[in-house]
């Protein structure tokens, strides 16, 4: 089992972040083999940020994904450049407010669940930056790529101290989306 997760918006998203808590996820908590590659424009803020994952059952033997089984997007250049990737029948996310250009020509193959995750975020816990741990249980309870046990432990390992509290709700709004 390989298992690619691509994720691409801006800098200032949190998409670093949320790549390196479902890598810790699967490593630590799951006893799988992940990998976390990212790449991100020289203005960190408002720069084009792209957040790779590899989870798998057996050693990676390249730690890129080919052709993501899975995509978060959550920007229009995002969506413009990672979508088409996508191996059919991939399960995508997208920021519904901040791709107002969507091409249902690429999306016909694909499983797309378009939210508007920044005001729901905004919504949940009155930060618009708990949108990625949002997005990452609404991700894991769509997906179940990790136990939500375990992508919980790694939100608390990885969240700044004093903000455990706001994103843990953030993560359990994110899997009550998910089954709805």
């Amino acid at each position: 089992m390989r298992k690619e997760i691509l994720l691409g918006g801006f800098g200032g998203q949190g998409i670093i972040l949320a790549s390196v808590i479902l890598g810790r996820a699967a490593a630590v908590y799951e006893g799988l083999y992940a990998v976390q590659t990212q790449a991100y424009g020289p203005e960190s803020r408002g720069g084009a940020s792209r957040a790779e994952v590899v989870i798998s059952d057996e050693p990676i033997d390249y730690p890129k994904t080919v052709s993501p089984d899975y995509a978060i997007l959550l920007s229009q250049q995002a969506y413009n450049k990672y979508l088409p990737l996508v191996k059919k029948g991939g399960i995508v996310i997208l920021e519904e407010d901040l791709i107002p250009h969507r091409d249902p020509e690429l999306e016909k193959d694909k499983e797309v669940h378009a939210l508007p995750l920044t005001k729901i975020a905004e919504e949940t816990t009155g930060l618009s930056l708990t949108m990625n741990i949002l997005t990452l249980g609404y991700f894991v309870g769509i997906t179940k790529i990790v136990k939500k046990e375990s992508i919980e432990k790694a939100v608390l390992d990885s969240v700044p101290k004093g903000t455990e509290k706001i994103n843990l709700k953030a993560l359990h709004k994110g899997f009550e989306l998910s089954e709805k």
